[in-house]
């Protein structure tokens, strides 16, 4: 089914019943393609954030972006706060999707939840991904040492997300504004912040892990980290820019990406 956007993009969702589309949204259809690559946000972010992706990378990889609860277009739901709960209902509207080959990519709360899900997969034995692509997320068995913020009164939480410079000055200026997305915030950073790792054996699929050099959040040896969760290939690039490099350095990103999935595409 396909319907033209107001920004005139031909947005094409994929066909399954009401509850499983709109978990999921492929903004260029590609009929032919070879590999699956869904994408998961960071805290506070939608779909829309992975717009440009399908015009940068390679036609036989089709693009497809996770809508969760509360974000976007599902605005009226409430959103998940605990990240395994929301993997759990994730596995469920993911599996008509995985009848060909597939890799996750996730930046920030979107690493933690392509991981767990990876891992939710393999233990009720569905496919798993080919690839595990994590951007800007230390490795998970690694506790966070910094207080949560989730819990803040609104005009210090509001401060703090001025100091990660993801949010346009003009967004936290806005009462009205920040008084709609505000609560999506918090359940988004409640998700980061009250994750506890459970020990399980390494995934069998590569992981590449991708970060940006002047990330205080992230640093190369919390990145590095992730090498312990896999048995398969591990790879670890670094791009100018801080913890939203993605944007900062997309061109980079999706051409490094590009490379790795035209690679991988080859082989399935």
């Amino acid at each position: 089914m396909e319907k033209e956007s107001q920004n005139g993009v031909i947005e094409t969702m994929l066909t399954g019943s009401p509850s499983e589309v709109k978990w999921f949204k492929v903004f260029r259809n590609t009929l032919e393609a070879k590999l699956r690559l869904f994408c998961f946000p960071y805290a506070g972010a939608g779909a829309l954030i992975f717009l440009p992706w399908p015009e940068a990378l390679p036609d036989e990889v089709e693009v497809i972006t996770a809508q969760l609860p509360g974000h976007w277009n599902r605005l009226p739901e409430p959103p998940f706060a605990r990240l395994l709960p929301l993997v759990e209902s994730l596995a469920d509207a993911i599996d008509p999707y995985l009848d060909k080959p597939f890799a996750f990519f996730g930046h920030s709360m979107g690493a933690m939840i392509g991981f767990e899900l990876a891992r939710q997969l393999r233990r009720s034995g569905r496919p798993l991904p080919r690839h595990l692509f994590v951007s800007g997320r230390r490795a998970p068995q690694i506790r966070e040492t910094e207080p949560p913020i989730y819990n803040l009164p609104d005009v210090e939480l509001i401060g703090e997300l001025r100091k990660l410079n993801g949010t346009p000055a003009e967004v936290l200026e806005d009462r009205e504004l920040m008084a709609l997305v505000l609560p999506i915030i918090r359940a988004d950073l409640s998700i980061c912040q009250t994750y506890i790792y459970r020990p399980e054996p390494p995934l069998d699929c590569p992981i590449t892990v991708f970060g940006g050099v002047s990330d205080e959040e992230c640093s190369e040896t919390r990145l590095s980290a992730w090498a312990q969760q896999t048995i398969a290939t591990y790879r670890k690039e670094m791009f100018p820019g801080d913890h939203f490099f993605l944007h900062q350095s997309q061109t980079a990103l999706l051409r490094s990406l590009a490379y790795e999935l035209h690679k991988l595409a080859a082989t399935v």
